[in-house]
C-alpha cells in the first residue's frame, strides 16, 4: 500500500506537479484545523470527514507536502496520523469511491457508514447501486448497516453478535490499534478488527494456558481460521497439514473437521 500511492493507475510516468504555495498552504492549514476539532468534538468529526477526505487527495496529487520538506506523501500521513494511517486511507477513498453520492449525504450517513459504503462500491465497480444503498445506511443502525454490508459481501449469514464495552486510556491505543493492524497483514485485510481481536487473544492463550487446556485452544484457533478462508484457501491448509513435519499425526479424513 505504501508503494502504490507514489504511482500513477494508468502506469504513466510520473510528471512532478507545479505546487501553487497559496493553496497548498490554504489546505495544508484546513487539514490540521479539522484534525484538531477531531481531538475535542466528535460532531465535528462526522460532520467535517468528507471535506478531510477531498484535502488528502488534493494533497497527495498535488505533493503539498513538499512544503514541509517531508520525503513522501506516507511521511505526511505519519506525522497528521501517529496512531493509524488506514483512518486516512479510508477518508481517501470515502472521497474517491462515493463520487456519485452528494456530500450533503454522506455527511448525513457519518463516517463509519460511509466507510462501509466504500467497501461495496470496491465490489461492485460501475454496477455499484448507490441510491438503494444510501438508503439502506440511512435507515439501519451503524451496527445493522455493517452486517448487511459483510453479509453482501461474503454471501454468508453473520454470527449472533454483542457490543462489548470497556474504556482504553490514550496511552493505550497506539499499541492495541498497531497490534489489530499487524495482526490484519498477518490474517488478511478483509478480516473484521472483531476477528483480529480475537486471534490476538487465542494466540495469547496459547502461550500462557496450562497444559490440558492448550489442546482445545489451538483446535478452537484452527476452525475459526478455516472457517473464515476461501475453499482455496481450505485446501491449501489441509495439503500443508497433511505435507508437513506433523503429517503423520492428521488422518485423511481431516477435512471433516
Amino acid at each position: 500500500m505504501i508503494g502504490l500511492t507514489t504511482l500513477w493507475i494508468d502506469r504513466r510516468a510520473r510528471v512532478e506537479p507545479e505546487i501553487n504555495p497559496r493553496r497548498a498552504v490554504f489546505v495544508l492549514g484546513k487539514i490540521d484545523e479539522i484534525l484538531s476539532w477531531e481531538k475535542t468534538k466528535d460532531q465535528e468529526r462526522d460532520v467535517r470527514f468528507v471535506e478531510l477526505g477531498e484535502y488528502l487527495c488534493e494533497v497527495r496529487v498535488k505533493q503539498y507536502w513538499k512544503l514541509e520538506k517531508l520525503n513522501s506523501f506516507d511521511e505526511f500521513l505519519e506525522k497528521r496520523f501517529p496512531a493509524s494511517r488506514r483512518k486516512a486511507y479510508y477518508l481517501m477513498a470515502i472521497h474517491e469511491k462515493l463520487t456519485r453520492i452528494p456530500k450533503p449525504h454522506l455527511r448525513a450517513v457519518g463516517w463509519s457508514k460511509a466507510a462501509e459504503l466504500v467497501k461495496v462500491a470496491r465490489k461492485d465497480g460501475d454496477r455499484f447501486d448507490c441510491a438503494t444503498w444510501l438508503h439502506a445506511a440511512k435507515e439501519l443502525s451503524k451496527e445493522g448497516f455493517k452486517n448487511e454490508v459483510e453479509r453482501y459481501l461474503t454471501g454468508k449469514e453473520t454470527e449472533p453478535w454483542e457490543i462489548i464495552y470497556f474504556k482504553l486510556y490514550k496511552s493505550q491505543l497506539p499499541v492495541v490499534e498497531q497490534a489489530l493492524e499487524t495482526a490484519a497483514l498477518m490474517l488478511g485485510s478483509d478480516k473484521s478488527r472483531g476477528y483480529c481481536l480475537e486471534m490476538i487473544c487465542a494466540d495469547f492463550l496459547a502461550g500462557s494456558s496450562t497444559q490440558e487446556n492448550q489442546l482445545e485452544v489451538l483446535v478452537l484457533s484452527l476452525e475459526r481460521l478455516y472457517q473464515t478462508l476461501s475453499d482455496e484457501g481450505q485446501e491449501k491448509l489441509l495439503n500443508r497439514l497433511r505435507e508437513g513435519p506433523w503429517r503423520n499425526f492428521v488422518r485423511n479424513d481431516l477435512a471433516s473437521f
